[in-house]
């Protein structure tokens, strides 16, 4: 039996289309100097990972390029609380982002904090973060619920909670994981 042409081009490129798809990539990129705000980049790669299909970059921002930031279906931001403001890196790496072209237009963005203090700045700076990442025409999402509408956070320094970041934290920042690799699977197709 002799097969069509058209049937073997159907094939080819229904075959080819599946297997030359690349994979969706979440981008966690914070700054850390006391190694609180990386953690909470953990716990958001760890909830991110439950969907197997996505690769997950994690890095400081020192050492995340611009290829890194086009390259990601999404990119969540993290940043310690400095006088209810970003850490001055954070807003430096803002500004490096490529803006000509508008590279960075409808990827998924959200935000993620570590704060001294209750009422520190903690939403502020989410806001900022968030506002920086509309203006690059990117998609933003918050946290899973009313509770986290910014992104996730974190109180380190503060009674009951003092140095040692408590699991409810970590437990939003993998829930904002979840939600965005969530959203990259509904948005990117």
């Amino acid at each position: 039996m002799k097969t069509k042409p058209y049937f073997l081009l159907i094939l080819f490129f229904c075959c080819t289309s599946s297997f030359a798809q690349k994979p969706h990539t979440i981008l966690i990129t914070y700054h850390s100097k006391s190694g609180k705000t990386a953690r909470m980049a953990n716990a958001i790669a760890k909830g991110a990972a439950i969907h197997t299909d996505i690769i997950i970059v994690i890095k400081p921002i020192e050492q995340t390029s611009t290829s890194d930031l086009v390259n990601a279906d999404a990119i969540i931001l993290g940043s310690p609380v400095h006088n209810a403001n970003l850490s001055s890196d954070v807003l430096k790496f803002i500004e490096s982002w490529p803006f000509e072209g508008s590279p960075l237009k409808n990827k998924i963005g959200a935000a993620f904090v570590t704060g001294g203090g209750i009422s520190s700045g903690e939403e502020l700076v989410q806001v900022s973060i968030l506002n920086a990442m509309l203006v690059f025409g990117m998609v933003v999402v918050g946290g899973e619920d009313w509770t986290a509408p910014f992104g996730a956070s974190a109180i380190t320094n503060e009674a009951p909670f003092d140095t040692k970041m408590n699991d409810a934290f970590l437990l939003k920042g993998q829930n904002l994981g979840k939600r965005v690799a969530e959203s990259v699977l509904r948005w990117h197709k």
